[in-house]
């Protein structure tokens, strides 16, 4: 990590501690940097630690799930996490990582946001009292409003040098481009969440992605110069794929926990399409398996890499925990429907959203109701209401050799007739042609 000022200079990591919990972080390749006595100060005692999710958009990404990772691991071991959701900070906006200035948002939208993200915290985080050492949900927006503008100035602007926010890697970044003030005076915002919840809450470890080290230590100068008090940073690196991109986007989305914005099929199938070299990295990163059975799970991988053994605990893991155990089992019986092998049942208990899901970008043609009520010719069906075939004699060819599927079931008499009752989800028929070729007619 370069200095970025002679402040800095107290905020240089030491990567020999020996702490059992920042050594399992590491190996876990969850540990960039960190201050000097952040393994001392976690084993004193159970600690207050906290980490900042700013409400920019209605859901949490995989990109997040590294801090969450971070927090999880320090609830595990007993320490006690605080989740900040940023309802003063996200109406500012965070420069780190950004060439240009984010749209501003609402109040109205940052706290549904905030409330969506809350509930998706809720699902790696324990917020249950009777757990020992529960996790806290906090928003900022709850001590800032009764702050003006004169008063932050004067007690929390006083106390950092503009020569020190200037030296910051995300506010150098913007120099050339353009950054506006109220961008350029993030750091002390979030720096004094950071004071607020060492004053409050005894907080003194704040963590992040590694693009959050300016932000933090920001917080930790905070603490030192107006409180004389010892605050720490703990971040991770921000993960990225194999060959050097970004990782956690699908054809250039990002891939998001919410199902209305990435469905939970494409969630699974995601993680299940990770590259060898990725997955073998992110096994012990995104999931909770101990390290002797990852690296069994990575030999036995190496042994039978068609069956992506390590890509498959990474979906079922995380799919689990993201969406639940049920859906999980829905998302299989998708999964198993295009590449397993006796699907026909697991068709039929699809719902038609997750239908309509998997068969994205398959050809689809609409045919009327009226055409089938009567009953209708497989062969005339595959013909004459709908292109899959240009002729009635290759169609017919095609049928006796075995090659067409109904609903994943073989069809081979070309006078099978298709009423109602074979349609899924009260609308649609699946047919497959050949090995790979889908199609979906839909009856409307």
């Amino acid at each position: 990590m370069a200095v970025e000022s002679s402040l800095d200079i107290l905020f240089l990591h030491n990567m020999n501690d020996t702490h059992p919990l920042i050594q399992e972080l590491q190996w876990r390749g969850l540990l960039q940097d960190l201050t000097p006595g952040t393994s001392a100060m976690l084993g004193q005692s159970p600690q207050t630690v906290y980490v900042g999710f700013d409400p920019t958009a209605d859901s949490l990404h995989i990109g997040n799930l590294i801090p969450i990772m971070l927090l999880l691991h320090m609830q595990r071991n007993g320490h006690h996490p605080i989740a900040l959701l940023g309802g003063a900070t996200g109406l500012v906006g965070d420069p780190s990582g950004r060439t240009t200035e984010r749209p501003l948002l609402s109040v109205e939208e940052i706290d549904h946001n905030a409330k969506c993200i809350g509930k998706q915290l809720s699902r790696f985080l324990d917020f249950d009292p009777a757990c020992g050492n529960p996790a806290r949900l906090l928003n900022n927006h709850d001590w800032f409003r009764n702050i003006t503008f004169l008063d932050f100035i004067r007690d929390a602007g006083k106390h950092i040098p503009v020569a020190y926010m200037l030296s910051k890697d995300s506010v150098k970044s913007r120099m050339e481009t353009g950054i506006s003030f109220t961008e350029f005076c993030y750091q002390l915002i979030q720096g004094y969440d950071y004071l607020h919840l060492y004053r409050h809450y005894g907080c003194r470890l704040q963590m992040g992605g590694s693009d959050q080290w300016g932000n933090i230590i920001t917080g930790a100068e905070m603490i030192r110069r107006m409180d004389q008090g010892e605050a720490h940073a703990l971040t991770a690196p921000l993960v990225t794929r194999s060959d050097g991109n970004k990782f956690g986007k699908s054809e250039g989305k990002n891939v998001w926990l919410d199902a209305g914005r990435t469905s939970a099929y494409q969630f699974y199938q995601f993680w299940l399409n990770v590259a060898d070299d990725d997955a073998r990295r992110l096994v012990a990163t995104y999931t909770l398996r101990d390290r002797e059975y990852i690296e069994q799970l990575k030999a036995d991988h190496d042994q039978a890499s068609h069956e992506r053994r390590m890509q498959r605990l990474l979906a079922e893991d995380l799919t689990t925990r993201v969406h639940g155990v049920d859906v999980l089992a829905q998302v299989q019986d998708a999964s198993a429907i295009l590449f397993g092998r006796d699907t026909a049942d697991a068709l039929r208990r699809l719902q038609p959203a997750l239908l309509l899901d998997i068969m994205e970008g398959v050809p689809r043609y609409v045919v009327p109701r009226t055409s089938i009520e009567a009953g209708r010719s497989l062969l005339a069906l595959l013909v004459d209401d709908s292109p899959i075939f240009p002729s009635r004699g290759q169609a017919r060819e095609m049928i006796e050799a075995g090659g067409v599927s109904l609903n994943k079931q073989k069809s081979v008499d070309e006078n099978q007739i298709v009423t109602t009752e074979n349609l899924l989800c009260g609308h649609f028929i699946l047919v497959q042609k050949g090995k790979k070729n889908y199609y979906l007619i839909e009856i409307v």
